[in-house]
């Protein structure tokens, strides 16, 4: 394992079609459909990351910002932000995108956190996360900021 990884070895971008079969009877995407997504391009940002297989421990608050309609290109974007032994803290974002005009919008936004797995199934450590640049640092840090913000959110809302 590296002693450490940048924020870009993890960044994952994948692109989903939005077809009759993803959508409820408002031809737009089933919210379960958009978290499965937001799944495998989280756990492909943490797999790259640390180069072990990961699972999903958690995933905070999701936000459904708008809606993606059928025929709309769904674009899924993850990258870790934090690290901590064994674990991995991706911030995943999706916008929907109209592949005919180039138009695109937010949809929806989570931070997810992974374990990296060695061979035989147990927790392994996660190399230290480096940000060499000015850009990663900028992602890096408004991704800290927005979870804290969307924590105490939630705790708001409790109290």
């Amino acid at each position: 394992m590296a002693e450490t990884a940048t924020l870009m070895d993890s960044y994952t971008e994948m692109t989903e079609l939005l077809l009759p079969n993803d959508t409820n009877n408002l031809d737009r995407a089933l919210g379960g459909v958009v978290l499965h997504w937001m799944d495998i391009c989280g756990a492909v940002a943490a797999m790259r990351f640390c180069g072990n297989q990961c699972v999903t421990a958690s995933m905070d608050h999701v936000d459904f910002i708008s809606p993606i309609d059928r025929g709309e290109v769904a674009v899924v974007e993850a990258f870790v932000f934090e690290t901590g032994r064994t674990s991995i803290d991706v911030k995943v974002n999706v916008r929907a995108e109209d592949p005919k005009k180039g138009d695109q919008r937010e949809t929806t936004t989570s931070f997810f956190t992974f374990v990296a797995l060695d061979e035989s199934g147990k927790p392994t450590p996660v190399p230290d996360l480096d940000c060499p640049d000015e850009n990663q640092r900028a992602l890096r840090d408004s991704a800290r900021e927005e979870r804290i913000e969307q924590l105490q959110n939630v705790v708001d809302r409790i109290d």
